[in-house]
């Protein structure tokens, strides 16, 4: 392993790795650990130059500053010769690109399999729009050379984190559970109409409104990791179905899993890491149908760490923390995208460049046939960098019929199941699984090493239609054939330890 220093200034931010990694630290050579199971925590900073690309809407916006830092926080679980490893990251989501290239330099570095390694994102919409500069960076195109330093650092920085976490995991111990959010702070944003349409982003006080279209997930999954040797808490995991969506302007910023980092380091000490991965909330957002004006950031957040804070003293240790680690490809029908839709949207995304008023929904679509041109095709209609930002992908280039996406199920035990699956995944299709999960905690990471599905309903919510609809690339049953994927893992690995 190369070495690396304990920060890499770049473009006037800090890359902070906790601590350098050095040759003599190399994991692959490292005899397996007989001892049961270690952990290894870490996390550093991957916050963009001002100027560069920001992410979560259908237009270019360039970034003018910083509210709070992003990061990338990695968890490495090591029990003989199993080890797994997961990164959350603050981004709007996991190019498959991404994805493939971290878990392959990261299996190179530690000798973790690849498809034991998951890259998820938060789904901050004030992260970096970089899937464009990425597709560049990895076919050697001519591009921006500042920001192919920063391509450079969002690979190699969980890459890195991987390595660290791995080679200083320690023996730990582990308590698990859950909190239920009482404060409400997530909402169905799609609600059924008296003409029996579905329509998302709805209030009450539309006369038209029947109900919300779908429940919410008030449970927060908890794992803390402490120090067997003096009770502190080096880290906890914690999971919420609610949409990243809540800060807006032109800076960057984590959300409201900031405010939960901050919260947990002044109750539980400055050296804790806080890694917040989003639950199945694909139809799930802060505002309230109810009230006139939405939550704050600051409000979720610290309302979301008061649920976890006053959960922690109730967490019950793991009597056995044995890990199994199983992924499946699933291969999701795709929807088809015909010449005369390509072209119909390569109109549509030149009249909202050149500032025509364009319908939303048509530009909704339009951008999604552009990203299904280039993965249904081996020589797509036209050139997708030419008008797009987002979804051009090497790795899914001339896929055809179907997208290859991995379910992967970590095990601790008789007590934790960590599922992750891609996309932005329907909370109904996240409930169906924490109800057929033999694990007590069951904590569903969605946006895991592929976004290109974009979203993933479940197959009632495409009769519905709307927005999320609009915005999927998959067909309908695709949302279940995750779920019986994720299920199937999950009795095989209950199925395990009773053999035991």
């Amino acid at each position: 392993m190369k070495s690396m220093t304990c920060g890499v200034v770049f473009s006037g931010m800090i890359f902070a790795i906790m601590g350098p990694l050095h040759a003599a630290d190399s994991p692959s050579k490292e005899p397996a650990i007989e001892n049961g199971l270690t952990v290894g925590i870490a996390e550093a900073d991957i916050t963009p130059p001002v100027g560069f690309p920001m992410a979560g809407y259908y237009h270019e916006r360039l970034a003018e500053g910083t509210i709070d830092p992003l990061k990338a926080k990695a968890i490495v679980f090591r029990d003989g010769e199993t080890a797994a490893a997961l990164v959350v990251c603050d981004l709007i989501g996991i190019a498959t690109d991404l994805s493939k290239e971290v878990r392959r330099r990261a299996s190179q570095e530690t000798g973790i399999p690849e498809k034991h390694i998951v890259l998820a994102a938060t789904h901050s919409h004030t992260a970096p729009d970089y899937m464009k500069e990425l597709y560049l960076y990895l076919g050697k195109e001519k591009q921006d050379e500042l920001r192919a330093k920063y391509i450079e650092q969002m690979i190699g920085v969980p890459v890195a984190l991987i390595a660290k976490a791995y080679s200083e995991a320690k023996p730990a111990e582990l308590l698990t559970g859950a909190a239920t959010q009482e404060t409400p702070v997530a909402f169905n944003r799609r609600f059924v109409m008296k003409d029996g349409s579905v329509k998302t982003w709805q209030r009450y006080s539309n006369p038209d409104v029947v109900r919300a279209a779908g429940p919410i997930d008030p449970e927060i999954g908890l794992l803390s990791i402490r120090d067997p040797q003096n009770g502190t808490t080096r880290g906890v995991l914690s999971n919420f179905a609610l949409h990243l969506d809540t800060v807006g302007g032109m800076k960057w910023s984590a959300d409201y899993p900031f405010f939960i980092e901050q919260t947990l380091r002044e109750e539980l000490g400055a050296g804790v890491v806080s890694i917040f991965a989003t639950g199945c909330c694909g139809d799930i957002n802060h505002s309230n149908p109810s009230a006139t004006e939405r939550n704050k950031v600051d409000f979720i957040g610290h309302s979301l760490a008061k649920s976890i804070s006053s959960e922690l003293s109730e967490l019950k240790p793991l009597e056995k923390s044995n890990l199994r680690v199983q992924s499946e490809v699933v291969s999701l029908p795709l929807e088809d995208a015909t010449r005369e839709e390509v072209e119909w949207s390569v109109k549509i995304l030149d009249q909202a460049k050149s500032g025509e008023k364009v319908n939303f929904f048509d530009h909704v679509t339009a951008h999604k046939k552009l990203i299904l041109d280039q993965f249904r095709h081996r020589q797509p209609f036209v050139k997708a960098t030419d008008h797009i930002t987002w979804g051009v992908s090497h790795s899914l280039a001339g896929t055809g019929e179907t997208l290859p996406v991995d379910v992967t199920v970590m095990t601790l035990g008789d007590d934790v199941a960590i599922v992750c699956l891609p996309g932005e995944v329907f909370v109904e299709l996240g409930l169906a699984i924490k109800h057929a999960s033999p694990f007590r905690t069951t904590i569903i990471v969605e946006l895991s090493n592929t976004v290109e599905t974009i979203y993933i309903p479940h197959q009632a919510a495409y009769a519905g239609g709307s927005y999320e609809v609009t915005n999927s690339t998959v067909l309908p049953g695709s949302g279940e054939m995750l779920v019986g994927a994720a299920v199937k893992l999950l009795r095989e690995a209950a199925t395990a330890n009773q053999s035991k």
